[in-house]
């Protein structure tokens, strides 16, 4: 059992470490309610693209389904197309956007058929509109596996030479930049991405989508203030889209402005809430209210508002999410109660987590769980919830790449405990480094907090010189958390340095002027402070 813990298919999931999870759908959204009558929306972005049809208000409703696409927007858009679709039954290009919105859903096998629909139709389409449905046909034999990426981008760059200023190719094409089917929106761009979504940025100047995109494409290449500037002129032209707002809040976070990301991610609730009109079926399936709440649940952790963020967590994890990732941010629960210091409650959660439905999040359960075990000081309870974890990865596919760091560190404190310092310590940091070299915000956040939880394992196995690293590591993602100086804190206390003490605690106090009085860092920051400062102590 401990020998299965350090095997080295932690090392061939960790290869791949750059791995997203997958979007496959784990619960099934009503048919009834992507075919549900939308409501006219104000303040969600400018966005047309003329299609065949000689309905004025379906060519509307096909104009707000793009919206919705662009703010990643899938229910709405949904119901945006199949209003177009009631208006003029041929429009092909309506089901093409349901196409899209499916693939957003999850739904690879929604997305195929909406797509064929779209080509059965497009005989009489115009040539713009065939050349589009062909490009999406292309896109999910990529998607498939049954077609190269080149491919795909190759007749998207031929197409854009008959046509460069072309907004929703050049979109379309810098997604394919960075994932080579494109298929997840803007999400997954980066630096590659750039220079398209800037050809449609100048295209389309009063287009929202591409400083939507560039938004996403400046965060994951870590261009923080040029994704602050897109970001905000999102918000301006799409007010009423939750994600604008959330997008917001990402960008504010990295510069230090977490009070007023914060606000932002509230904003974006109370949008979503109104935007649903009281249809609770409709906030559950939408992937982005889950996502939305984890982060905000993250940034109150991170002002030290924990009654808030444990509201919001607790809540989270009894509520299932139709999308993988959202479901194992569900982990957050679990990984917040340790941090506030309650193994054991930390541990139930974690196995709750283990009868999940899908592997990833049944290892996702067993890792916490490790993790508990280890901060109770229980390294062979340990190895038996990551050999359990190990066996749930075997069957993820590429998707375990994600647990990867996880699994590492877990290995590497068993490591630290059972005296093989050395293997231990390499383990910790690589799980370090993988971490950091996640790009995007959601990874910023996470990466954060994971830092600062091996720490703490870590210094249950009475490594000094391995938790110096850790701090500083600490140090480097994110100086301007108030836990961090908490940590450098004790740092300079331990190392015996009063002067550098105190202040590093002053730093920490500094940082949670808004956290709950209760709060364990905040209560011990002020007092070892006035202890500093009392002579002979």
């Amino acid at each position: 059992m401990v020998g299965a813990l350090v095997s080295s298919e932690a090392t061939t999931f960790a290869a791949a470490q750059g791995h997203a999870p997958s979007h496959a759908p784990l619960l099934a959204i009503p048919t009834s309610l992507l075919e549900r009558p939308p409501v006219r929306q104000l303040g969600i972005g400018s966005a047309h693209e003329r299609v065949t049809t000689s309905s004025r208000e379906a060519q509307e409703w096909y104009d707000t389904g793009l919206a919705h696409l662009y703010s990643f927007a899938w229910i709405d858009a949904a119901q945006a197309f199949n209003a177009a679709l009631r208006l003029d039954a041929r429009l092909a290009m309506a089901h093409l956007g349901l196409s899209f919105a499916y693939g957003g859903l999850g739904s690879l096998d929604g997305a195929r058929t909406a797509a064929a629909r779209a080509e059965s139709l497009a005989a009489a389409a115009s040539a713009r509109d065939r050349l589009r449905i062909a490009l999406r046909l292309e896109q999910l034999r990529v998607l498939s596996g049954t077609l190269p990426a080149d491919r795909y981008a190759g007749t998207l760059d031929r197409a854009l030479a008959a046509a460069p200023q072309d907004v929703e190719l050049l979109l379309l094409r810098g997604e394919a930049a960075s994932a080579p089917a494109g298929g997840g929106g803007g999400r997954d761009s980066d630096a590659a991405s750039i220079r398209f979504f800037e050809r449609a940025r100048q295209a389309a100047p009063d287009a929202f989508a591409p400083r939507h995109y560039l938004a996403h494409a400046y965060e994951n290449s870590n261009q923080v203030t040029l994704a602050l500037r897109e970001s905000e002129v999102y918000v301006k032209m799409a007010p009423a889209v939750p994600h604008a707002h959330h997008m917001l809040a990402h960008s504010l976070r990295r510069v230090g402005r977490t009070s007023e990301a914060i606000a932002e991610f509230e904003r974006a609730a109370m949008l979503a809430t109104a935007g649903a009109r009281g249809d609770r079926m409709q906030l559950d399936a939408d992937w982005h209210t889950h996502h939305n709440t984890a982060l905000l649940a993250s940034a109150y952790r991170y002002v030290g508002r924990w009654r808030d963020a444990a509201r919001l967590l607790a809540a989270a994890f009894q509520q299932s999410a139709p999308l993988l990732p959202e479901e194992l941010a569900k982990r957050q629960w679990p990984e917040f109660l340790l941090a506030r210091g309650r193994p054991a409650e930390a541990l139930a959660a974690a196995q709750a987590l283990t009868s999940h439905a899908h592997p990833m999040v049944r290892a996702g359960g067993h890792l916490s769980g490790a993790m508990a075990h280890l901060a109770a000081r229980r390294p062979a309870r340990a190895a038996e919830a990551a050999d359990a974890a190990l066996r749930e990865l075997r069957q993820a596919g590429p998707d375990a790449a994600v647990l990867a760091p996880d699994l590492r560190l877990v290995q590497g404190v068993f490591l630290l405990h059972s005296g093989e310092r050395e293997r231990g310590r390499g383990m910790v940091r690589d799980a370090v480094a993988s971490w950091r070299a996640r790009p995007g915000p959601d990874a910023w956040s996470e990466t954060l907090f994971a830092i600062e939880a091996a720490l703490h394992l870590v210094r249950t196995a009475e490594d000094p010189a391995l938790a110096a690293e850790l701090t500083e590591s600490l140090r480097q993602h994110d100086a301007l958390y108030a836990g961090t100086s908490l940590a450098l804190a004790q740092a300079a206390d331990a190392r015996g340095d009063r002067a550098a003490a105190r202040a590093a605690y002053d730093a920490a106090i500094a940082g949670w002027r808004d956290a709950d009085d209760d709060h364990a860092g905040l209560q011990s920051a002020r007092a070892r402070a006035a202890a500093l400062r009392t002579p002979g102590r």
